[in-house]
């Protein structure tokens, strides 16, 4: 049997309002300073394009991400996880505004308390929509996981490929990066971080 609860809202940082109309002047800049005629067929509509997409990206409201419900079958101590993987998140590095598309592994361990499933992608997701480094997206979220779930037991394994390695730079195609925040029982020599690291394993290779 359920209830619902209801944590502290994890505050996302919210960036400000984006200026549509100054972001698409400057592409309009910027096309032009390329060498492009912003005005010719395929590009007099590109600015506003991409104004609008950068709103999207940096306005985007994940919904609802602190929905806990006490679940009375779970006891302390007890034995029970719960591990969400194949999460996949696209953000930007923020030292080249290059895409980094990436797979999250999250889990916990609940100590009376559940969060809804779809809860640890939106905050996955939720940190996706900024200018990030993929070890701060996967400090985030474990940092959020474990205010949420009031559990000192949660794990993120983040592996991704990052363009600004791939398409410049030293050009490593393929090359994927993996990093791995652990607390509790599932850090080194806790009972659960060789079974942890292993789903991440598994995740990451869908």
């Amino acid at each position: 049997m359920t209830t619902e609860l209801t944590a502290e809202a994890i505050a996302a940082p919210a960036p400000g309002r984006i200026d549509q109309e100054q972001v698409a002047s400057l592409y309009r800049q910027l096309l032009t300073a390329l060498g492009e005629d912003p005005d010719r067929d395929g590009l007099k509509d590109t600015p506003q394009r991409v104004a609008r997409w950068w709103a999207e990206f940096l306005e985007h409201d994940p919904g609802r991400t602190d929905t806990t419900f006490v679940h009375e079958t779970l006891h302390a101590g007890g034995d029970e996880l719960v591990i969400v993987s194949g999460i996949v998140v696209h953000s930007l590095c923020e030292h080249h505004l290059q895409n980094m598309e990436l797979t999250v592994t999250a889990g916990y361990r609940p100590r009376g308390r559940v969060l809804g499933l779809s809860k640890i992608a939106r905050i996955a997701r939720a940190h996706g929509h900024r200018l990030q480094l993929q070890e701060r997206l996967m400090n985030g979220i474990a940092e959020d996981l474990l205010k949420v779930s009031c559990s000192p037991d949660v794990a993120v394994a983040v592996t991704g490929s990052h363009a600004c390695m791939s398409a410049r730079g030293v050009r490593a195609v393929g090359a994927m990066t993996t990093t791995v925040s652990v607390h509790g029982d599932f850090a080194p020599g806790g009972p659960f971080a060789g079974l942890f690291l292993d789903l991440a394993a598994k995740g990451a290779a869908r």
